[in-house]
């Protein structure tokens, strides 16, 4: 039997809750993000970066997070954001909205 092949498409609507979820447990930079989404995936999805960084910036000028600078002391300057009360009644509502369309889906697949 063949391994199951999840086409990207699926998760691209979804890029930016996946992010906020991730961020509702505290702050992270771009890299630990992307490290994060293959890891909970268990492998299976692998966020491009510049789809991350399309995301991040589109969250953050509509204000579901914020950034900031972190210190040198660990190598490299790292981007930090964090996600405000309107991404978390972002999150929430489309999770809500994933919620209903998979019931439609399960239904009808």
């Amino acid at each position: 039997m063949e391994p199951i092949r999840m086409s990207s498409d699926l998760l691209r609507g979804h890029t930016d809750t996946i992010i906020l979820k991730l961020l509702l447990s505290g702050d992270k930079y771009g890299y630990e993000i992307c490290k994060r989404v293959h890891a909970d995936s268990q492998g299976h999805y692998e966020l491009k970066e510049a789809t991350m960084y399309s995301s991040l910036k589109r969250l953050e000028q509509e204000g579901s997070i914020t950034s900031y600078w972190g210190d040198e002391t660990q190598g490299g300057r790292r981007k930090y954001y964090s996600i405000t009360a309107k991404g978390k009644l972002a999150h929430a509502d489309n999770k809500m909205n994933w919620e209903h369309a998979k019931r439609i889906l399960d239904a009808l697949i």
